[in-house]
């Protein structure tokens, strides 16, 4: 019988020794994917809650628009930069009343109208959101969102739920793929009923019309008369915040639960 005392140095090297939250590995392991979901969520709840931010007013449109770019991109950068900082001036997101901010801007994160959104609120002193997402090319945060409201997120699923459920109203610049994505998502929420009335503008009509045929999809009865109503459209800043107040934009204190169950 051999009665030497075995050394501990394999147990405290082996994986199963570690603390659950220290260990990595574990962390990005298959069986922690909902656990991963939930920190997602609960990391960017967390600091809008110090923030206080009570509702946003979203705003989506192309990451490739560029403030010195061909054709309109300018114009559209420049307009969504002013409606970033006519919404943050007029919606309340300056202004923190019982400890809540609303209307505050949130976008993406990323560079091109999201970028300029963000920084019209920068110009005028008011925080902004960036919900950032990790691309295979990665995205880098542009700089005029708040740092401490600059999130980044792995799951689309969770980036789309925080960009919808405190959202007040969407606002969508010209854009691609992703741009119709998030906006036919809040479309779908909205139709369905998943989300609570909000207004919708989009920002060029000439460009949306050229690239959407709403009206054929009301034709074909493929959506009611009340589901092509949901979609406005604006072709100035000024004209944007006008949209959005004639169709149901609470600008005073809101009474409604933000956390609806998207």
């Amino acid at each position: 019988m051999d009665d030497r005392k075995p050394s501990k140095a394999a147990s405290l090297d082996s994986p199963s020794y570690r603390l659950a939250a220290m260990d990595q590995d574990f962390l990005l392991g298959d069986s922690m994917r909902g656990v991963r979901f939930m920190l997602e969520y609960a990391k960017a709840e967390e600091s809008l809650r110090t923030w206080g931010v009570r509702s946003t007013i979203v705003v989506f449109g192309s990451a490739r628009v560029h403030e010195d770019g061909p054709g309109k991109h300018p114009f559209w950068y420049e307009q969504a930069r002013g409606f970033g900082a006519i919404a943050s001036q007029r919606g309340g997101a300056l202004t923190v009343t019982s400890g809540t901010r609303d209307n505050v801007i949130a976008t993406g994160g990323g560079p091109g109208i999201m970028e300029a959104a963000n920084r019209g609120a920068f110009d005028v002193g008011a925080p902004s959101i960036g919900f950032n997402i990790t691309l295979p090319h990665e995205q880098e945060p542009n700089a005029y969102s708040t740092p401490d409201l600059t999130f980044r997120f792995h799951y689309f699923a969770m980036r789309k739920m925080h960009l919808a459920m405190r959202a007040n109203a969407l606002v969508v610049f010209p854009g691609g793929f992703g741009t119709l994505d998030e906006l036919f998502e809040i479309l779908t929420l909205r139709q369905t009923g998943k989300a609570p009335p909000l207004p919708i503008v989009l920002f060029d009509k000439a460009y949306w019309q050229s690239v959407i045929k709403f009206d054929a999809l009301l034709e074909h009865g493929m959506v009611s008369e009340h589901d092509r109503k949901l979609v406005n459209f604006a072709d100035s800043a000024e004209d944007v915040w006008t949209a959005l107040i004639e169709n149901g934009l609470v600008v005073q204190t809101l009474e409604r639960d933000s956390e609806q169950d998207f």
